[in-house]
């Protein structure tokens, strides 16, 4: 594998834990997972959004940063292949769909503010799927807050991130579209996945799809 710290990313029900845990066990790297459940503004947030966004949004910030400063100490990030299930810039992306202009900015500014003492990630995975797919792996899932998550939501989501990843050309952003790609059940498809991550991308964004 080329690189030593990977971020998985994708919408909501994209299959990023999923996919993580498989590629730590398959090349023995460290795993980091979000710690979503323990968020306990997360219900409230799908049942009145507007009056719950920020301290949502504050909560997984900091839950992110302090798991992220913990799990990837300076000293050994050359040492062992870590794999995460997000990119502390989710905190950003996520609070530009669900807060106001206004709160926006000053989350933002805290933001930035931390941002520059975490390691930024080597290599970002984002995973495209559609909505109908989202909406399935959603379902499937079965967890009872996620089940009235809109499509228009996930849109929203999906182009707030590909515009982000456009402003960033000094990151190494690598975009699978895994449409129909069972990669959980699939050990074709699994090693056609982590084949991607033996390449060597230029800086900036780079597609693949799945078959």
């Amino acid at each position: 594998m080329q690189y030593k710290l990977i971020a998985i990313e994708g919408n909501i029900g994209a299959g990023k834990t999923t996919l993580s845990k498989m590629l730590a066990q398959k090349y023995g790297a460290r795993l980091i997972l979000e710690q979503f459940a323990e968020n306990p503004f997360l219900p409230k947030f799908y049942e009145n959004p507007k009056e719950n966004a920020f301290p949502l949004e504050l909560f997984f910030m900091a839950e992110r940063f302090q798991q992220l400063k913990e799990k990837i100490p300076a000293a050994d990030i050359f040492q062992q292949a870590i794999i995460s299930d997000y990119m502390f810039t989710k905190s950003l992306i996520f609070a530009k769909v669900t807060l106001e202009e206004d709160t926006y900015q000053l989350y933002s500014r805290l933001f930035h503010i931390i941002n520059p003492t975490l390691p930024q990630p080597d290599l970002i995975v984002y995973l495209y799927a559609p909505v109908e797919q989202l909406q399935a792996n959603i379902k499937q899932r079965g967890r009872s807050y996620e089940q009235n998550i809109s499509n228009d939501y996930l849109e929203i989501l999906h182009k707030t991130y590909m515009n982000y990843f456009k402003q960033m050309p000094s990151l190494r952003i690598l975009i699978v579209d895994i449409n129909n790609a069972d990669y959980a059940h699939d050990k074709n498809v699994f090693e056609q996945f982590h084949a991607l991550l033996d390449i060597d991308y230029p800086k900036g964004i780079s597609w693949r799809k799945l078959v």
